[in-house]
């Protein structure tokens, strides 16, 4: 059997500790030696163990700890176009990870159009508990296309995500656990992880209490896009758009969309989505600013007429109006370097 370095120190640990009670017993003069060298050991294993720690992720405050100044800098000068989100998801991460016993798991659910911020949002939130950010053993992603492609294979999909589940929370509590493209997921599967999101205080000896549970779905983009247009159209600023004016219609229309993995399921039916967070539509100006903090990302000069060239040549909706992106940011990367190439 081949032994890790730190099995191979805790062995030699215990068999020099064990040979000093032993000579303690036969040389009685020699005890408190032996019971110095023993303190001596213990605390150089503690301080072992720290080390190892420190370089070893791990279920610990040294490697899982939430930065509230760093994810509200990071909302306000990375997030562009998303004032209810912004707000929604700093005060809600907040009030959870203050809270020292929670009463069950934080569930977020984020809606919105295509590119409009809803996975960089999940990596914010990541990067700001986690040391390791989305590189973390503790985030564990599902992608409904990727990890449930088959109908008929539900069954077996449920008890795997279960079991995937409970194994990772026993190992670490404040695990994160993000299902994207949820719109896409087959009506039901979600359900079998309800009992997980539910106000228990332990299920087969687990706690689930210190988890967190994020949905990503582009289902209610419709109705959110709605709100929106309704704001400008009557003259009213973005920025007024509040979370009342879309939560409620949101989460409806998401219970009832048969294309959505919410579909009439009891996360809903039983209030365990802690938020309904709305992702508007974005706009030329957003576009703008997207295109300038990639090039800064890349560790380009900033240049505000490539970025304008790029948002400019974006499609927008409605036909009459062209006011929203229909893709976002989503692929303004990929279209800044196609026109530095031809510049």
């Amino acid at each position: 059997m081949k032994l890790t370095t730190r099995q191979f120190w805790l062995m030699g640990v215990v068999l020099l500790l064990s040979n000093l009670n032993a000579t303690a017993t036969f040389e009685p003069i020699s005890t408190s030696i032996a019971v110095g060298m023993a303190a001596v050991l213990t605390g150089f294993l503690a301080t072992y163990q720290n080390v190892f720690y420190y370089f070893q992720e791990c279920c610990r405050a040294e490697w899982i700890s939430f930065n509230k100044t760093g994810l509200e800098v990071d909302l306000d000068r990375r997030l562009f176009g998303q004032h209810v989100v912004s707000r929604v998801v700093l005060n809600a991460i907040t009030g959870f990870k203050n809270n020292k016993n929670p009463k069950k798991p934080l569930v977020l659910s984020l809606h919105g159009g295509t590119g409009t911020g809803k996975n960089f949002v999940s990596h914010l939130i990541a990067e700001n508990i986690y040391k390791n950010g989305m590189d973390s053993s503790f985030i564990h992603q599902f992608v409904a296309t990727a990890h449930f492609p088959h109908q008929s294979q539900i069954e077996n999909y449920k008890s795997q995500l279960q079991h995937w589940i409970k194994g990772n929370v026993t190992n670490c509590p404040q695990s994160m656990f993000i299902f994207d493209e949820m719109d896409k997921m087959h009506p039901g599967l979600i359900d079998c992880i309800k009992p997980y999101l539910d106000y228990y205080e332990k299920l087969d000896g687990v706690s689930y209490r210190q988890a967190i549970f994020i949905f990503l779905s582009n289902s209610g983009g419709e109705n959110i896009m709605q709100v929106a247009l309704d704001f400008w159209r009557a003259g009213r600023g973005r920025e007024e758009i509040e979370l009342k004016h879309l939560e409620t219609a949101l989460s409806l229309s998401v219970f009832n969309n048969k294309q959505s993995g919410f579909w009439h399921t009891s996360l809903i039916d039983k209030n365990l989505v802690d938020f309904f967070i709305p992702f508007l539509p974005l706009e030329y100006k957003h576009l703008v600013q997207c295109g300038m903090a990639e090039m800064a990302a890349k560790g380009l000069e900033p240049n505000y007429n490539l970025s304008d060239q790029v948002a400019r040549d974006m499609i927008f909706f409605p036909k009459s109006e062209k006011i929203f992106s229909v893709k976002g940011c989503k692929t303004i990367s990929s279209k800044l370097d196609l026109y530095r190439d031809h510049a």
